[in-house]
């Protein structure tokens, strides 16, 4: 599981996370809904070890993400994480762009590399798209690819940091879709998102960010159709 201990995170002055606690057990799915700037991003770059915090704890399966010794890439093989935006390599084909993270970090043979590039590719819907460069295919064929290269790894958590929401929203279905397709399978995920159908559809719980404050965390069906604070009454207000 992953555990979230009164978590504190600051930029200079600015403190974007003020004691956050969360525990997110193997095979659930919490999206973490909220305006700019409440902190859900921040809280996934911490959870992956790429942001330092300034006290409290992240435990990942017993593992202290930020403890001293603490193994940061052994433990991000652990954890994929997929943002707004894709970096790819533009030179190397969609398969390419896959293998390589299993052949330079796992050491696996090409030929291994290939088959679980291939896998992961057919099961993402791009099949059709390995031999292709990053620049010919469209934003959501790039997420797709995206999280096609984070399981590669074979990870056993998933962070998605709004993943639709540098797309056109033609492209965004097809992206949700994949993510409905890992949660029915059981990948452990934390999706920030702006997508409240979403949210509701797939989510085991709800959590809703404000100004740094986890400030409701509820199931779905109770979260959208009774929640209990102010602030997430207004923001759900202000989305439909």
């Amino acid at each position: 599981m992953i555990e979230i201990q009164n978590v504190r995170k600051s930029f200079g002055s600015l403190e974007v996370l003020k004691g956050i606690d969360l525990t997110v057990h193997k095979g659930e799915v919490v999206t973490i809904i909220g305006g700019s700037g409440s902190g859900k991003s921040t809280l996934l770059t911490c959870i992956n070890g790429l942001e330092p915090i300034a006290s409290g704890r992240i435990v990942v399966d017993g593992i202290d993400v930020h403890g001293k010794g603490t193994n940061l890439d052994a433990l991000r093989s652990k954890i994929g994480i997929v943002f707004q935006q894709w970096n790819a390599f533009p030179h190397y084909t969609g398969l390419e762009n896959v293998m390589l993270a299993p052949r330079k970090v796992l050491g696996l043979t090409r030929q291994a590399a290939e088959e679980i590039a291939l896998k992961h590719l057919t099961a993402v819907g791009l099949a059709d798209k390995l031999t292709v460069y990053p620049t010919r295919l469209s934003g959501g064929q790039q997420q797709r690819m995206a999280i096609a290269r984070a399981l590669a790894m074979s990870p056993e958590y998933m962070l998605f940091d709004e993943v639709t929401s540098a797309l056109d929203p033609m492209l965004v279905g097809e992206v949700l879709d994949t993510l409905r397709m890992l949660a029915s399978q059981g990948m452990t995920m934390i999706c920030v998102t702006h997508e409240m159908k979403f949210a509701r559809e797939v989510s085991d719980r709800v959590a809703f960010f404000h100004r740094g404050v986890m400030a409701e965390i509820a199931p779905p069906d109770a979260l959208f159709g009774a929640p209990r604070e102010p602030e997430t009454r207004a923001f759900l207000a202000a989305t439909h």
